[in-house]
Protein backbone atom coordinates (compact mmCIF):
# COMPACT_ATOMS: atom_id res chain seq x y z
CA UNK A 1 0.00 0.00 0.00
CA UNK A 2 2.69 2.19 0.65
CA UNK A 3 4.64 1.54 -2.27
CA UNK A 4 1.75 2.26 -4.47
CA UNK A 5 1.28 5.41 -2.68
CA UNK A 6 5.23 6.71 -3.15
CA UNK A 7 4.61 5.54 -6.47
CA UNK A 8 1.51 7.68 -7.48
CA UNK A 9 3.32 10.78 -6.00
CA UNK A 10 6.49 10.39 -7.66
CA UNK A 11 3.90 9.95 -11.02
CA UNK A 12 2.40 13.18 -10.02
CA UNK A 13 5.40 14.80 -9.41
CA UNK A 14 6.76 14.10 -12.82
CA UNK A 15 3.71 15.53 -14.21
CA UNK A 16 4.22 18.75 -12.37
CA UNK A 17 7.84 18.89 -13.58
CA UNK A 18 6.57 18.64 -16.77
CA UNK A 19 3.58 21.41 -16.37
CA UNK A 20 6.38 23.74 -14.74
CA UNK A 21 8.55 23.66 -17.83
CA UNK A 22 7.09 26.38 -19.69
CA UNK A 23 6.83 28.52 -16.51
CA UNK A 24 10.72 27.78 -15.80
CA UNK A 25 11.46 29.17 -19.52
CA UNK A 26 8.92 32.13 -18.85
CA UNK A 27 11.01 33.15 -16.09
CA UNK A 28 14.58 33.13 -17.51
CA UNK A 29 14.23 36.67 -18.95
CA UNK A 30 12.30 38.28 -15.99
CA UNK A 31 14.60 36.34 -13.43
CA UNK A 32 18.01 37.76 -15.49
CA UNK A 33 16.34 41.09 -15.74
CA UNK A 34 15.45 41.23 -11.94
CA UNK A 35 19.01 40.02 -11.42
CA UNK A 36 21.26 42.60 -13.65
CA UNK A 37 18.71 45.31 -11.78
CA UNK A 38 19.21 43.88 -8.62
CA UNK A 39 23.20 44.66 -9.35
CA UNK A 40 22.88 48.10 -10.84
CA UNK A 41 20.66 48.96 -7.71
CA UNK A 42 23.78 48.17 -5.26
CA UNK A 43 22.80 44.37 -4.19
CA UNK A 44 25.34 41.55 -4.19
CA UNK A 45 24.88 38.44 -5.50
CA UNK A 46 24.47 36.78 -2.19
CA UNK A 47 21.90 39.38 -1.01
CA UNK A 48 20.15 38.93 -5.21
CA UNK A 49 19.92 35.52 -4.75
CA UNK A 50 19.02 35.39 -0.90
CA UNK A 51 16.26 37.85 -1.96
CA UNK A 52 15.06 35.27 -4.66
CA UNK A 53 15.59 32.00 -2.33
CA UNK A 54 12.82 33.69 0.46
CA UNK A 55 10.59 35.96 -1.42
CA UNK A 56 10.31 34.49 -4.72
CA UNK A 57 8.10 36.83 -6.15
CA UNK A 58 8.79 38.84 -9.03
CA UNK A 59 6.70 42.07 -8.98
CA UNK A 60 7.07 42.39 -5.14
CA UNK A 61 11.16 41.93 -5.69
CA UNK A 62 10.96 44.73 -8.41
CA UNK A 63 9.45 47.02 -6.30
CA UNK A 64 11.68 46.23 -3.50
CA UNK A 65 14.51 47.29 -5.76
CA UNK A 66 13.43 50.68 -6.60
CA UNK A 67 12.26 51.15 -2.57
CA UNK A 68 15.78 50.08 -1.96
CA UNK A 69 17.39 52.63 -4.15
CA UNK A 70 15.38 55.29 -3.00
CA UNK A 71 16.84 54.10 0.72
CA UNK A 72 13.21 53.30 1.68
CA UNK A 73 13.16 51.93 5.59
CA UNK A 74 12.61 48.41 6.14
CA UNK A 75 9.10 48.24 7.46
CA UNK A 76 7.60 50.53 4.39
CA UNK A 77 9.20 47.85 2.19
CA UNK A 78 7.85 45.03 4.20
CA UNK A 79 4.25 46.96 4.06
CA UNK A 80 4.48 47.56 0.41
CA UNK A 81 5.54 44.28 -0.85
CA UNK A 82 2.45 42.47 2.01
CA UNK A 83 0.06 44.92 0.06
CA UNK A 84 1.39 43.97 -3.56
CA UNK A 85 1.00 40.20 -2.40
CA UNK A 86 -1.89 40.18 -0.70
CA UNK A 87 -3.60 38.59 -3.80
CA UNK A 88 -2.16 35.19 -2.68
CA UNK A 89 -4.55 35.35 0.26
CA UNK A 90 -6.51 34.22 -2.54
CA UNK A 91 -5.22 31.93 -4.50
CA UNK A 92 -3.93 30.08 -1.71
CA UNK A 93 -7.80 29.90 -0.43
CA UNK A 94 -8.53 28.31 -3.84
CA UNK A 95 -5.90 25.63 -4.07
CA UNK A 96 -6.69 24.28 -0.58
CA UNK A 97 -10.43 23.46 -2.15
CA UNK A 98 -8.67 21.36 -4.86
CA UNK A 99 -6.33 20.24 -3.34
CA UNK A 100 -6.63 16.84 -2.01
CA UNK A 101 -6.61 15.63 1.83
CA UNK A 102 -2.81 16.21 2.82
CA UNK A 103 -0.69 17.74 6.27
CA UNK A 104 -1.16 20.80 6.98
CA UNK A 105 2.73 21.13 6.83
CA UNK A 106 2.64 20.17 3.89
CA UNK A 107 0.48 22.11 2.10
CA UNK A 108 2.33 25.28 4.08
CA UNK A 109 5.22 23.91 2.03
CA UNK A 110 4.38 24.17 -1.33
CA UNK A 111 2.16 27.41 -0.69
CA UNK A 112 5.21 29.16 -0.38
CA UNK A 113 5.72 28.46 -4.05
CA UNK A 114 2.31 29.93 -5.10
CA UNK A 115 2.83 32.28 -7.93
CA UNK A 116 0.20 33.76 -10.35
CA UNK A 117 1.82 31.19 -12.85
CA UNK A 118 1.85 28.26 -10.75
CA UNK A 119 -1.26 29.19 -9.39
CA UNK A 120 -2.71 29.19 -12.88
CA UNK A 121 -1.19 26.26 -13.90
CA UNK A 122 -2.63 24.46 -10.86
CA UNK A 123 -6.06 25.70 -10.99
CA UNK A 124 -7.03 24.75 -14.52
CA UNK A 125 -5.76 21.18 -14.07
CA UNK A 126 -8.36 18.59 -14.13
CA UNK A 127 -9.53 17.43 -11.43
CA UNK A 128 -7.76 17.54 -7.67
CA UNK A 129 -4.68 18.79 -6.93
CA UNK A 130 -1.80 16.56 -5.29
CA UNK A 131 0.85 17.66 -3.09
CA UNK A 132 3.05 15.71 -5.11
CA UNK A 133 1.97 17.46 -8.38
CA UNK A 134 2.74 21.00 -6.92
CA UNK A 135 6.00 20.15 -5.47
CA UNK A 136 7.03 18.95 -9.22
CA UNK A 137 5.52 22.84 -10.80
CA UNK A 138 7.17 24.78 -8.00
CA UNK A 139 10.36 22.99 -8.33
CA UNK A 140 11.20 23.87 -11.68
CA UNK A 141 9.86 27.24 -11.84
CA UNK A 142 11.28 28.23 -8.36
CA UNK A 143 14.99 26.61 -9.76
CA UNK A 144 14.70 28.97 -12.64
CA UNK A 145 13.85 32.00 -10.84
CA UNK A 146 16.75 31.21 -8.01
CA UNK A 147 19.38 30.82 -10.86
CA UNK A 148 18.97 33.18 -13.71
CA UNK A 149 18.63 36.14 -10.91
CA UNK A 150 22.35 34.88 -10.01
CA UNK A 151 23.09 34.62 -13.79
CA UNK A 152 21.54 37.95 -14.63
CA UNK A 153 24.02 39.75 -11.42
CA UNK A 154 26.86 38.04 -12.85
CA UNK A 155 25.86 39.43 -16.56
CA UNK A 156 25.36 42.90 -14.92
CA UNK A 157 28.58 42.55 -13.64
CA UNK A 158 30.52 42.29 -16.13
CA UNK A 159 28.98 45.22 -18.29
CA UNK A 160 30.96 48.61 -18.78
CA UNK A 161 29.99 50.55 -15.50
CA UNK A 162 28.46 53.53 -17.35
CA UNK A 163 25.60 50.86 -18.74
CA UNK A 164 24.86 49.65 -15.20
CA UNK A 165 24.30 52.82 -13.88
CA UNK A 166 21.97 53.69 -16.91
CA UNK A 167 20.34 50.06 -16.29
CA UNK A 168 17.67 51.80 -13.76
CA UNK A 169 15.67 53.06 -16.21
CA UNK A 170 14.67 49.42 -17.79
CA UNK A 171 13.63 49.24 -13.86
CA UNK A 172 10.47 51.69 -14.85
CA UNK A 173 9.91 50.40 -18.45
CA UNK A 174 9.41 46.92 -16.64
CA UNK A 175 6.51 48.34 -14.71
CA UNK A 176 5.15 50.02 -17.06
CA UNK A 177 5.21 46.82 -19.28
CA UNK A 178 3.44 44.68 -16.30
CA UNK A 179 1.20 47.43 -16.03
CA UNK A 180 0.03 48.45 -19.51
CA UNK A 181 -2.06 44.50 -20.25
CA UNK A 182 -3.68 45.46 -16.91
CA UNK A 183 -4.90 48.97 -18.12
CA UNK A 184 -6.04 47.21 -21.19
CA UNK A 185 -8.43 44.98 -19.42
CA UNK A 186 -9.94 47.22 -16.87
CA UNK A 187 -10.98 50.59 -16.56
CA UNK A 188 -10.95 50.50 -12.82
CA UNK A 189 -7.40 49.21 -13.01
CA UNK A 190 -6.68 52.61 -14.74
CA UNK A 191 -8.43 54.92 -12.38
CA UNK A 192 -6.55 53.07 -9.70
CA UNK A 193 -3.27 53.53 -11.11
CA UNK A 194 -3.73 57.06 -11.89
CA UNK A 195 -5.04 57.72 -8.56
CA UNK A 196 -2.07 56.12 -6.96
CA UNK A 197 0.16 58.28 -8.98
CA UNK A 198 -1.84 61.54 -8.02
CA UNK A 199 -1.36 60.94 -4.50
CA UNK A 200 2.32 59.77 -4.39
CA UNK A 201 3.24 62.93 -6.16
CA UNK A 202 0.95 64.90 -3.50
CA UNK A 203 2.70 62.89 -0.72
CA UNK A 204 6.23 63.20 -2.51
CA UNK A 205 6.54 66.50 -3.60
CA UNK A 206 4.86 68.10 -1.24
CA UNK A 207 7.27 66.76 1.57
CA UNK A 208 4.39 65.03 3.49
CA UNK A 209 6.41 61.75 3.84
CA UNK A 210 9.40 59.82 3.25
CA UNK A 211 9.10 58.06 -0.28
CA UNK A 212 8.54 54.50 1.27
CA UNK A 213 5.53 55.74 2.68
CA UNK A 214 4.16 58.02 0.62
CA UNK A 215 3.92 54.87 -2.06
CA UNK A 216 2.30 52.65 0.73
CA UNK A 217 -0.57 55.31 1.98
CA UNK A 218 -1.08 56.04 -1.99
CA UNK A 219 -1.40 52.80 -2.36
CA UNK A 220 -3.97 51.87 0.08
CA UNK A 221 -5.27 55.35 -0.20
CA UNK A 222 -6.40 54.63 -4.39
CA UNK A 223 -7.81 51.14 -3.62
CA UNK A 224 -10.10 52.24 -0.73
CA UNK A 225 -11.10 54.95 -2.85
CA UNK A 226 -11.93 53.11 -5.85
CA UNK A 227 -13.64 49.73 -3.92
CA UNK A 228 -16.21 52.64 -2.39
CA UNK A 229 -16.71 53.96 -5.48
CA UNK A 230 -17.25 50.69 -6.94
CA UNK A 231 -19.93 49.88 -3.67
CA UNK A 232 -21.80 52.62 -4.53
CA UNK A 233 -22.12 52.43 -7.98
CA UNK A 234 -23.09 48.81 -7.55
CA UNK A 235 -25.48 49.76 -4.77
CA UNK A 236 -26.84 52.58 -7.13
CA UNK A 237 -27.58 50.24 -10.07
CA UNK A 238 -29.46 47.80 -7.37
CA UNK A 239 -31.81 50.34 -6.42
CA UNK A 240 -32.14 51.52 -10.30
CA UNK A 241 -32.85 47.57 -10.94
CA UNK A 242 -35.97 47.85 -8.06
CA UNK A 243 -37.22 50.98 -9.57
Amino acid sequence: MADLAVERESSEFKKGVQAGISIGIGYFPIALTFGLLAKTSGLSIYETVLMSLLVFAGAAQYISLSLIAYGTGIVEIILTTFIVNIRHFLMSATLNEKSDEDYLFTKLLFSFGITDETFSVAATKEGTVTSGFMFGLISVSYSSWVVFSGVGHLIGASLPQTLQESMGVALYAMFIGLLVPSLKKSAKVVFLAALSALFNSIFTLGHFMAQGWSIVSATLLSAILIELAEVIKTRHRGVQHED
